[in-house]
């Protein structure tokens, strides 16, 4: 039997017309009878479908006895009933029909802000027309387009095909868990329509008048409705925050929402377009042929990368300022400031003449407690991103199943050791764990000295190598600061090979640094155990090693029984872009590399990987034990941070945003001539601000340009001997983008400059 055939049959119909309408789950028909148009549907059987259509078509029914808006009318067949199952080109389906309701789809106009906060005003109404209204299907009804069951979207996240958009997703139900979950059981709930997009409500004039599809219906917390359609009136605009606004006064005003609902709205809407997002991913690759599936999909996109942007504590603000809640008061800075003195030393620093009360993070973004967002162009520990859902997943699944120390055998141990040493030349093929960057250092120096039966260490001028009291021993940086210890008998320390301000800056400067030390090394002969440094200076003012400084160094110190080490703790796993490690850009292996801070994304994760000789040298002494380094946790982590640099492409974005950001840098410093030198490699860049002419220090306005970007809510810093240099570091999920903003802000501060 066709369709004409059913209409005829079924209802009565004499020559229908019939025009087929787009859909996502079923197929409708737009049908003309006798001048009178209808909506006719139909579906696969299934008997879970019947019963939830039937739900559907009692709600219809339900509203049809108010005045409160137009909705579609269940119309009967002629036996009465308002579903049937027919077979209709040899299948079976479910049929239905539906009045047809007259206006303008609110997708087909230029909305303005009264027609949004229209939108909230009528479902406001309808939902109170709901309230009272109680159906078992509905509250049985379990599936992913309904917010409180946003998890079993989780399965679509595969089919999501750019590794950093999924990151993006998965990192949004994270916050759904920690936000959302807990408050499911106490929120008010009922009868929803549950998809109020501008493809579903209709316009008279400026008001909307009418709403359709109801295909979505659930029971469940009533905030998800307005929730719903504020995301919808507002994932098109460049200031989505502000139409969402319009949309939740209406609604408010018609049905006054609690606090405690106000409060879920961020991530609601960030978990309705993710959903949106998940199931548009799975579709085209189900059903590839259907270009309907996807039809929201780029709005969507749109909007999530503009809602990350946006600090949660701001979005609540906005939302309860739009409904007349007072914002609640929080502590001051100077209150925190105080509240942290009481208990801990004033000997932790904080950054910036105005310390910036945090409260959460995400990607290259991090949120004060006041609202604000925070472009983080500065901290590299969070190598792949604030908050990492992988990395974050990789800890909480492994802290809750084991975590112990390395006298125990687990699998992640020697997994994470090979995936890590696959990253390194065939020599270095042996690792120590340790819990950070300093306990590496002090490790690397003990295993030097036991490897060689020699004391002195050779360092680099302004080197930094970490906290412990070794670590401070062979830090320059540290040893001879005016509160320094001093420089230790073991310690010698060599010129920092700087082409910018050193004593040598030309091509062959490289070759004269390593002449200078040739005569330290000559002065004591045969005693150094090693020499350290990092390929890039970070405290030094993020200088790197003049080119061929370290070919030549290295074999001096190996003829003399030392050995090489590079710290890597700032420079490796694919920062500097052109290469994973730092010492790749200078053309050497080392003996021994230290590492820390990325390798844990912010998890307290360090180590030192050498060769087997050094490793069997040190395995003749005193046990090693270290009671978190290498614990399935850190093991854990440390995978995921090097899944995700891969699967991310994170070491390429650091080489094309890197040299974009480099190049922006050096366009900038023909304009501006108090920035002396721009240099470094990738996502590792110093900015060297010095008197215009000259290449004198120019610390005051270095610090007029850090701070000043803090009161533009871009995070940066300054080092080098005068904290003369801002250095630039950000997390490698950066983009070009990122990069402009921060090239602009400086643009602007350093022409508004007056001294």
């Amino acid at each position: 039997m066709g369709l004409k055939e059913v209409l005829q049959g079924e209802y009565g119909f004499q020559v229908p017309e019939i025009k087929k309408l787009v859909g996502y789950a079923n197929t409708n028909y737009l049908v003309v009878n006798n001048t009178n148009r209808f909506i006719f549907k139909t579906y696969q059987y299934t008997k879970l479908l019947w019963d939830i259509l039937t739900a559907e078509n009692t709600v219809l029914l339900h509203l049809a006895k108010t005045n409160t808006g137009d909705y579609p009318v269940p119309i009967p067949l002629l036996d009465s009933n308002y579903l049937k199952v027919v077979v209709i080109d040899g299948k079976k389906n479910i049929i239905r029909l539906l009045s047809f309701l007259e206006g303008t789809f609110v997708g087909d106009v230029t909305i303005a802000k009264t027609i949004a906060k229209s939108i909230g005003t009528f479902l406001g109404k309808m939902d109170i027309q709901l309230e009272k209204f109680d159906d078992y299907v509905l509250k049985a009804r379990t599936w992913e387009w309904d917010l409180q069951h946003f998890h079993l979207n989780k399965k679509f996240l595969p089919f999501i095909e750019n590794r950093r958009n999924r990151s993006l997703v998965h990192y949004f139900f994270q916050q759904y868990e920690i936000h959302v979950a807990p408050f499911l059981p106490v929120l008010r709930k009922q009868v929803i329509h549950n998809d109020a997009n501008e493809w579903n409500l209709l316009l008279k004039g400026a008001r909307v008048s009418g709403i359709i599809d109801f295909g979505d219906l659930t029971y469940a917390p009533l905030v998800n409705e307005v929730a719903i359609a504020m995301t919808y009136i507002a994932y098109d605009k460049d200031n989505p925050l502000v139409w969402a606004c319009s949309v939740l006064q209406g609604y408010h005003d018609s049905v006054p929402l609690k606090e405690d609902e106000i409060a879920l709205l961020y991530y609601l809407i960030a978990a309705r377009l993710c959903t949106s997002v998940c199931n548009a991913a799975y579709a085209k690759r189900m059903h590839p042929e259907n270009s309907y599936v996807a039809v929201s999909e780029e709005n969507a996109w749109a909007m999530l990368y503009r809602w990350i942007k946006l600090n949660p504590v701001m979005v609540n603000q906005e939302f309860r300022s739009a409904v007349g809640f007072k914002n609640q008061k929080k502590g001051t800075t100077d209150d925190l400031l105080k509240r942290r003195q009481k208990h801990l030393s004033s000997i932790l620093s904080v950054s910036y003449m105005k310390p910036i009360p945090m409260s959460g993070s995400a990607f290259q973004y991090m949120y004060d407690q006041e609202g604000n967002t925070f472009l983080d162009a500065y901290n590299n520990i969070p190598h792949v991103g604030h908050c990492h859902p992988k990395v974050v997943a990789a800890a909480l699944k492994q802290m809750s199943v084991l975590n112990t120390n390395t006298r125990y055998l687990y699998d992640l141990l020697p997994e994470y050791a090979q995936k890590l040493l696959s990253k390194f030349p065939k020599s270095l093929n042996k690792v120590f764990f340790v819990n950070s960057g300093s306990a590496a250092s002090d490790l690397a120096i003990r295993m030097a000295k036991a490897h060689t039966k020699k004391e002195k260490i050779c360092v680099v001028e302004h080197g930094y190598h970490g906290n412990t009291q070794i670590s401070i021993d062979i830090s320059d940086y540290k040893f001879n600061s005016a509160k320094g210890q001093g420089q230790k008998d073991y310690v010698i320390k060599t010129k920092l090979p700087d082409t910018f301000r050193g004593a040598y800056t030309g091509s062959g400067a490289g070759a004269h640094y390593a002449d200078d030390l040739k005569s330290l090394i000559a002065e004591n002969t045969e005693q150094i155990a090693a020499f350290i440094a990092e390929p890039i200076v970070g405290c030094g003012g993020q200088v790197p090693l003049a080119p061929g400084y370290l070919k030549k160094v290295y074999p001096m110190i190996r003829k003399q029984g030392g050995i090489c080490i590079s710290d890597e703790v700032q420079t490796g796993f694919g920062r500097l872009g052109n290469h994973f490690w730092g010492f790749e850009m200078h053309g050497v292996i080392p003996d021994m590399v230290i590492l820390g801070k990325p390798m844990g994304n912010g998890h307290p994760i360090g180590a030192v990987v050498t060769t087997d000789e050094i490793a069997a040298s040190f395995e003749k002494g005193v046990e090693f034990f270290s009671s978190f380094g290498g614990n399935p946790v850190s093991c854990a982590v440390g995978l995921s941070v090097l899944e995700v640099i891969a699967e991310e492409g994170l070491q390429q974005n650091a080489k094309a945003v890197g040299d974009y950001y480099k190049d922006m840098l050096t366009a900038l410093q023909k304009t501006h001539k108090t920035i002396g030198d721009v240099r470094g490699s990738g996502l590792f860049l110093g900015i060297d601000i010095v008197h215009a002419g000259t290449i004198n220090t120019h610390h005051k306005l270095a610090q007029y340009l850090k701070n000043g970007l803090r009161q533009r809510h871009i995070l940066i810093s300054t080092d080098g001997p005068d904290d003369s240099v801002l250095k630039t570091k950000p997390p490698l999920c950066f983009t070009k983008t990122d990069a402009e903003q921060v090239v602009e802000a400086l643009d602007k501060l350093l022409s508004e400059y007056t001294g």
